[in-house]
């Protein structure tokens, strides 16, 4: 097997949480390729290589998917969904970074396998701390399963 790529994708569709999100793995010195869906169609397809990644080496998976719920043409719930459907993104680590404190998304991110659920902070030096925890975590730390195609 080959290893994981050391990239993030980040599925968010509001430009300005987008840039917030890279301006915080940026401060917080996370220089990882980050590969930006702003729907959840075209997350799905970035990682199952269709649409206009098609051709798109698979076993090149993110590290780490960070999720929002809010999506347009499909949700972050409908994501997650086929992600841990298909066998070969079951085992991909999924973070749900969202601004939904809804108990409903909280317990069916976590039935459907999410591996951690972030709610976004309002403040800025608030959300820096998450990007650094989570990069210490999530990138430093953890081992990943490796990549199947």
């Amino acid at each position: 097997m080959l290893e994981r790529s050391r990239s993030i994708l980040l599925v968010e569709d509001n430009p300005d949480d987008e840039l917030l999100t890279l301006r915080a793995l940026q401060k917080n010195r996370i220089l990882n390729e980050v590969v930006v869906a702003r729907d959840g169609a075209e997350a799905l397809d970035y990682l199952f290589g269709t649409g206009k990644y098609a051709g798109r080496n698979l076993l090149d998976a993110p590290q780490l998917v960070l999720l929002d719920l809010n999506l347009p043409k499909l949700d972050g719930i409908e994501v997650l969904r086929r992600i841990r459907s298909d066998p070969r993104t079951r085992l991909q680590p999924v973070v749900i970074l969202t601004t939904s404190s809804e108990e409903r998304d909280i317990v069916s991110s976590y039935e459907l396998g999410a591996n951690s659920y972030i709610r976004k902070p309002v403040d800025f030096e608030q959300f820096m701390e998450a990007i650094r925890q989570l990069n210490l975590y999530w990138l430093v730390l953890n081992v990943p399963p490796p990549a199947r195609a």
